[in-house]
């Protein structure tokens, strides 16, 4: 289905910070954890936005913003202009029925000692006005059949599921509101190679038949691809780069992307032998001690002085600025194709966050 350009969704400057303290009666704060430093995005109806990155980057962070799971420390989440990070108590309950979530784990999401029938219907009691008490089971019924289930599997408990028939019946609770938006958390990362696929082209099939919106979060690229709009890369914290997703895989200008990319499978033996593969040195640093200007220089190859003490904007490159490569991207040298020399990637040494050297 074709995306609308209208947006549903508009994130801005969100940021999510908790705090690191010490001590057990005097609590004394001694600094913060940046989950989310600072997150700009738009989601237009009908719309998949992917966002990928590795662990740790933050990803899962902005799914339980979205869903008010959590509450922001700054910045705005709009639903339909509507700032929902504001809202409290009915305003708040009624928004929630058009945000819904669906969970990375299946094997942990679903209650054990309830019915797969009540937990899918779940929802109805917690919005008893979406549905009458009367009409609940028969609704539940027919989620289980759209999401390719059986519907007399409704007095079935879920360790009688497989790991892909419990992510459908995630799915199918997800859906009983009839949201607009469904924030997918890895729904897929928990499963086998072989059902993955079928989980994905399901999801393909609820987004057209029932108009839905998606964010969906993922580590894998590959993944993401089949599925995806368009696509945010996160690297601690932050988007770093940001397109339509043939942009991206095409013509990836950061250099976290590219070595995200230069890491994904390729079938073909003789492009698998070209293709130029970048090792990243190092780890990702703590998102308690975030380095100074660019958050990635600690690992990249082009790092310069520049990036140790300007934080570069995410901004088309003004080489890019028309072709297929005209998408965002927070690198100051992202029009420069060099590789990885053999020493490995080196930052300049430059003061961090911690004002006690690189970051």
């Amino acid at each position: 289905m074709a995306a609308s350009s209208e947006p549903i969704l508009e994130v801005s400057g969100l940021v999510k910070h908790y705090p690191l303290t010490r001590g057990v009666v005097f609590r004394k704060r001694i600094g913060a954890v940046r989950a989310v430093d600072g997150v700009d995005f738009t989601l237009g109806r009908g719309e998949t936005l992917g966002i990928v990155g590795e662990s740790g980057c933050g990803k899962s962070t902005v799914a339980k913003l979205l869903c008010n799971l959590e509450r922001p420390t700054a910045g705005s989440i709009r639903f339909k202009g509507e700032d929902i990070t504001r809202l409290s108590g009915r305003a708040l309950k009624a928004v929630r029925r058009n945000i819904q979530m669906v969970f990375q784990d299946p094997y942990t999401s679903l209650n054990p000692r309830m019915t797969v029938g009540d937990i899918v219907g779940e929802p109805y009691e917690i919005h008893p006005e979406a549905a009458p008490k009367g009409d609940r089971r028969r609704r539940v019924r027919e989620l289980l059949d759209v999401v390719g289930l059986d519907p007399e599997y409704v007095n079935r408990y879920p360790h009688q599921f497989s790991g892909g028939q419990r992510q459908r019946i995630g799915i199918a609770r997800g859906l009983a509101l009839r949201p607009e938006i469904i924030v997918a958390d890895e729904p897929v990362s928990a499963l086998d190679v072989s059902v993955q696929a079928q989980v994905i082209n399901l999801l393909d099939r609820l987004q057209a038949e029932f108009d839905l919106s998606y964010v969906f979060i993922a580590h894998d690229l590959s993944i993401v691809r089949h599925i995806s709009d368009r696509i945010g890369v996160m690297y601690l914290g932050r988007i770093v780069e940001t397109g339509r997703e043939e942009e991206i895989y095409e013509h990836p200008t950061h250099p976290y992307t590219q070595a995200l990319l230069s890491a994904v499978p390729v079938p073909d033996p003789e492009a698998r032998e070209h293709r130029e593969r970048i090792l990243l040195s190092g780890d990702v640093p703590s998102p308690t001690a975030i380095p100074s200007g660019c958050r990635f220089r600690t690992r990249c190859w082009k790092a310069r002085e520049r990036c140790a003490v300007e934080v570069p904007a995410l901004a088309v490159p003004a080489v890019f600025r028309r072709g297929p490569a005209a998408h965002d991207s927070a690198c100051h040298f992202a029009e420069e194709r060099r590789v990885v020399p053999p020493e490995g990637p080196g930052a300049p040494e430059a003061t961090g966050a911690d004002g006690n050297g690189p970051g």
